[in-house]
């Protein structure tokens, strides 16, 4: 399947083991972590990528919690929007991040973290004053069929 509409990518992430989810969602940060500069985020991607314990992904989710806690801003007219996004740049890294124990049934991990890079990259667009639309979520659509093109080039060898 090609993903090229969100149900489709819903469907497509949901299949995905939890540590596939990671890498994915991991992916789709590096497409928007220019506007955070958080070393943490860092860090926690290369967690992300790579095989690690419950332990050091309960450590860094709770590190990554707090920074979204203490960098929450409001909407509205007097929004910081390059802020607003480097929250959402933290909120994405969280759900990326989300331990096995706290994961609900209704969404993905993946999807939860597609959809705040999505929201960080809409900040980005409005505190830019541009009208040209960066489509977040075609790239994301890209990245996932990449992503399942190689997992079945992977299984077939």
């Amino acid at each position: 399947m090609i993903v090229k509409n969100d149900p489709e990518f819903k469907k497509v992430l949901s299949n995905f083991s939890i540590i596939e989810q990671r890498r994915l969602a991991a992916q789709f940060i590096e497409n928007v972590k220019h506007l955070n500069s958080e070393p943490v985020i860092e860090r926690a991607l290369k967690i992300a990528k790579t095989d690690s314990s419950e332990n050091e992904i309960e450590d860094i989710y709770k590190q990554i919690k707090s920074l979204v806690v203490k960098t929450y801003t409001s909407c509205g007219d007097e929004t910081d929007w390059a802020l607003q996004a480097g929250h959402f740049v933290l909120t994405a890294t969280k759900a990326c991040l989300t331990p096995a124990g706290h994961l609900d049934n209704k969404n993905s991990l993946a999807w939860k973290c597609a959809m705040q890079t999505r929201m960080a990259r809409n900040c980005e667009m409005i505190e830019s004053e541009t009208d040209v639309v960066d489509n977040e979520a075609q790239k994301q659509y890209t990245i996932a069929n990449d992503f399942v093109s190689n997992s079945n080039e992977t299984k077939q060898e």
